[in-house]
């Protein structure tokens, strides 16, 4: 008697996504997926009652049409209310903005702190 041996396929392996990516994901939106993520660091920060980290986020935005919404980026993010599951937003701040006319370019570093929920 002869027995094929099944074996099942690979087990989906399911990539973490921690506060960095939901970070990026949340900033991506905000900009209606008009601008880029050139650069994104984090820095670990914690004070006696709150822990979490500071980010550091070059977004570039390339095209008239990517300009104007870099620009509307600007003005929102400082008041934006972020979801980002487990962190709490303390603050958004655009530090560093450039700009080119021909061809059309933006480029806003922005900070912002999140802090660990509980």
């Amino acid at each position: 008697m002869h027995t094929d041996t099944i074996t099942p396929p690979p087990a989906k392996r399911r990539s973490k996504r921690g506060p960095r990516e939901m970070l990026a994901d949340a900033l991506l939106a905000l900009a209606n997926g008009k601008g880029r993520i050139e650069s994104h660091c984090e820095k670990g920060w914690a004070s006696i009652t709150f822990a979490g980290a500071r980010h550091r986020v070059k977004m570039v935005f390339e095209g008239e049409e990517e300009v104007e919404a870099g620009e509307c980026f600007i003005v929102f993010l400082p008041e934006h209310e972020f979801s980002i599951r487990g962190q709490l937003v303390a603050d958004a701040a655009v530090v560093q903005v450039d700009s080119i006319a021909h061809p059309p370019r933006l480029s806003v570093t922005c900070e912002i702190l999140l802090l660990e929920e509980g």
